[in-house]
């Protein structure tokens, strides 16, 4: 039992170490791809009123004068000290301004992802039961369908139905003010009807693949012999199906989760936008419009640890369901 703590802890301490050189290379990257865009910062200033003189001192106190190598070493020197720069315009710290979005946005895909677990794991075992039914067709369809539909236009047809046409739910934001003073109660299911058009989105657009894996893994499943052998021994359909079958077919499907997360932030950043919901996402696109450089790089940085976070998560998930990885045997 020891050796199998140890082994893990190992592990884990390994990946974490593994994490500063990737964020380094992710930093850079990111960092030189985005000077590479015409103009910078102070072409937001572009007005016959404002003195050259002075845009010249914003930029030398802003440090855009000097040579972009320059620019990214005293970044990465003040990012390992824990400071990832100012906001421009708002002028308040990146990590300030960031952990006030945070919140919002792992509100958002905590839900989502909830919701698309709850969703995609039945329909995918049951329609692998019935393979080739009408049950199976019509999951097909729909799978096939939510993957097909760009969550842009989806986001934007689920608003014109459901808040403009039948007003069921907000079209925006996260709250209402005028429910400022209002109990905690009253707060958190105004914060429901909110997210409602949101995470609607997100669960049909992320429903679809998932339940697609979930059926191929089971299909594969229940042709194995230990499945045959449950069957023969009068076990019910319904335990062979959650508590056999779905357990083996889900080591797949961790992997594949974790591998999903990075397609729920940049979901994430299109789907706050259109629905004005004031997390991450929507302050990294409103960063690179403005060509907020400290905080798009805050934004990216914060964003790939998450996804590396989470993707040691499902690594470790895959660890603890199958016994064969944490003992290091093969067969």
């Amino acid at each position: 039992m020891w050796d199998i703590i140890l082994k893990m802890r190992s592990h884990v301490f390994k990946r974490l170490i593994s994490i500063v050189p990737l964020l380094i290379g992710i930093s850079l990257i990111s960092f030189f791809v985005m000077h590479l865009a015409p103009g910078d910062p102070t072409a937001l200033f572009a007005d016959p009123s404002v003195d050259p003189g002075e845009l010249l001192r914003i930029r030398q106190n802003w440090g855009l004068d000097r040579p972009v190598y320059i620019q990214y070493f005293y970044w990465v020197k003040n990012a390992l000290r824990g400071d990832l720069g100012t906001a421009y315009i708002v002028n308040r710290p990146v990590l300030e301004v960031i952990a006030e979005r945070i919140p919002a946005t792992l509100l958002l895909m905590g839900t989502s992802l909830f919701f698309i677990l709850l969703i995609s794991i039945p329909l995918g075992v049951i329609s692998a039961y019935k393979k080739g039914g009408i049950f199976d067709n019509l999951v097909s369809v729909l799978s096939f369908a939510g993957m097909s539909m760009p969550s842009f236009w989806l986001a934007l047809m689920l608003m014109l139905v459901f808040s403009v046409q039948l007003g069921l739910f907000p079209a925006g934001g996260m709250s209402d003010p005028l429910l400022a003073h209002a109990s905690v109660f009253e707060k958190s299911l105004d914060t429901a009807r909110h997210m409602a058009l949101p995470v609607l989105t997100m669960v049909i657009i992320g429903f679809a693949g998932l339940t697609r894996y979930v059926r191929s893994g089971t299909l594969e499943v229940l042709c194995q012999n230990y499945i045959k052998a449950a069957r023969a021994k009068g076990l019910p359909e319904h335990a062979v199906l959650f508590k056999h079958a779905l357990r083996n077919s889900l080591l797949p499907l961790i992997t594949i989760l974790g591998m999903a997360i990075p397609d729920l932030f940049a979901g994430a950043f299109i789907i706050e936008t259109i629905f004005a919901w004031p997390g991450m996402g929507r302050l990294g696109v409103g960063a690179i419009f403005s060509r907020n450089y400290p905080l798009i790089m805050g934004v990216v940085l914060i964003s790939s640890f998450l996804i590396i976070i989470g993707n040691l998560a499902a690594d470790l998930l895959y660890s603890a369901a199958d016994p064969r990885i944490r003992t290091g045997r093969k067969d």
